[in-house]
């Protein structure tokens, strides 16, 4: 399955990014600053959590560099959060190309995820320059951490998508409960505070989370050098791959009923 599911890309890649690059053209067009505000966005959003943060954790908290863990957590949270609400509203906001144009489902789906990815690409410029700015240099196996903990991030976004998308045409009201859900899990996550904080006994709980496994780990990879046991990350693995297996399986379930209700 996983295996016709990449021939099928490789089929329409050009139509995927040319749907992505499109949407995220769009998303600046009439603004002054125009893709200006993919970093002017989040980063506003870090300064403030900064400040308000920063001398909590850092100071009292004795957390070295925690401006480079709260930025580096924050952009992958962002990604996140703006990566599966785009996927959760695809076939709804395209719902022209569903009823009048033969597209492949999927491929809406997964361009609208590529567009949130797109823009998670540019905040790297921001996180670039934070570790240039605190003369920080992590180490080539942490950086290899960081893009093996993107690509699982963006495969669980696609399984998430993939199932929620066609739940969205029939039950709308499964956008508010998400964001309800993203809100909370941007608290239970590790990202303005230190996983050690919390009693040792949360510590699995939260970390079966997958979103705040790869912001911690990612955080201890990156800033302490420190990586998860082998063990952690062949469940963390499992895990994501469920996510992707369980969602292509429910996409082929609910696909031709899609324009039925759209």
């Amino acid at each position: 399955m996983i295996t016709h599911a990449v021939s099928q890309y490789r089929k329409y890649k050009n139509l995927i990014w040319v749907l992505a690059i499109t949407d995220f053209k769009l998303r600046y067009q009439n603004s002054v600053l125009g893709y200006v505000w993919a970093l002017l966005q989040p980063l506003l959003l870090f300064t403030i959590l900064n400040f308000v943060f920063s001398s909590l954790f850092a100071r009292d908290g004795g957390i070295e560099y925690y401006s480079l863990q709260l930025i580096t957590s924050l952009m992958i949270f962002l990604f996140f959060s703006e990566a599966t609400s785009a996927g959760l509203r695809s076939l709804v906001s395209k719902s022209q190309l569903v009823t009048k144009i033969f597209v492949p489902r999927w491929t809406i789906i997964v361009a609208s995820t590529l567009n949130a990815f797109l823009i998670f690409l540019m905040n790297l410029i921001v996180i670039a320059g934070f570790f240039a700015w605190y003369k920080f240099v992590p180490s080539l196996s942490s950086v290899l951490m960081f893009i093996f903990f993107i690509i699982m991030l963006y495969l669980f976004i696609i399984g998430f998508s993939l199932i929620a998308a066609p739940l969205f045409v029939r039950f709308r009201d499964i956008a508010m409960i998400w964001e309800v859900v993203t809100r909370a899990l941007m608290y239970l996550s590790p990202i303005l505070y230190p996983l050690s904080m919390l009693p040792e006994k949360w510590h699995q709980i939260i970390l079966a989370n997958p979103v705040a496994f790869i912001i911690h780990f990612n955080k201890e990879a990156l800033i302490n050098g420190h990586f998860a046991d082998f063990w952690q990350y062949t469940l963390f693995g499992i895990t994501i791959i469920a996510v992707l297996f369980f969602g292509i399986l429910a996409y082929r379930f609910q696909v031709n009923k899609i324009a039925e209700y759209i």
